[in-house]
């Protein structure tokens, strides 16, 4: 028996057209490359006189605006830097791969707490860290799921809490050295954005746009 094979000629592939990231990887790109930044800023301070760490918030001082934005990534040596790596790649993943909020999430923490430190931190302080952040991410998860009714998310927020509960020591002024104030705030603009964006979440579904969040 003999057989016949179509010679009909494939389709070139379009130009700039290359294997693509699979999703859950795409979506993790961004968090990969926040905490990129942060260790290339602090490898600048360790290795170069620029000292950056000068940088962050200074409550109430009008140099100290900028580092509302600038102090996530700067850090007091590689220990502290170490130590929120791993909380933001993890809760960081969690958020990119449970909803489509994670940049609307970050930056909201980023200027909602930073602001908030600016205007109510010690005086003759300079804060710098990601773990204003950290505790941004866990808060938002924690609250997003009950909020907008989602039943993964809400069963991640759970997961979240028990994982991360210990954070809540965090917000209380018990270390020194340890700006408490940076978690309180960071946290409370993670409930905040939580609460707006679980119910517009919400709100959508109930209309019949359908769910906006995976």
């Amino acid at each position: 028996m003999s057989s016949a094979r179509s010679t009909a000629p494939r389709p070139a592939p379009r130009p700039g057209s290359g294997p693509s990231l699979p999703a859950w990887l795409h979506r993790l790109v961004p968090v990969l490359v926040l905490v990129g930044l942060m260790w290339v800023s602090e490898l600048l301070d360790l290795l170069t006189p620029l000292r950056l760490d000068g940088f962050g918030i200074r409550p109430r001082e009008l140099e100290g605006l900028p580092g509302i934005v600038l102090s996530p990534f700067l850090h007091l040596g590689l220990a502290h830097l170490l130590a929120n790596t791993g909380a933001l790649l993890v809760l960081g993943a969690l958020l990119a791969w449970s909803t489509r909020h994670l940049w609307l999430v970050t930056v909201g923490v980023v200027l909602l707490g930073g602001a908030a430190v600016w205007l109510l931190g010690a005086p003759r302080t300079v804060v710098i860290g990601a773990s204003g952040v950290v505790y941004g991410y866990a808060a938002f998860l924690a609250v997003y799921g009950f909020v907008a009714r989602h039943v993964g998310s809400a069963l991640l927020g759970l997961a979240v809490v028990a994982v991360y509960g210990g954070l809540l020591w965090g917000v209380l002024p018990l270390r020194p050295g340890v700006s408490w104030q940076g978690h309180l705030f960071g946290a409370l603009a993670g409930v905040v954005l939580a609460v707006w964006l679980g119910r517009r979440d919400r709100d959508r579904r109930a209309g019949g746009r359908g769910p906006v969040s995976r």
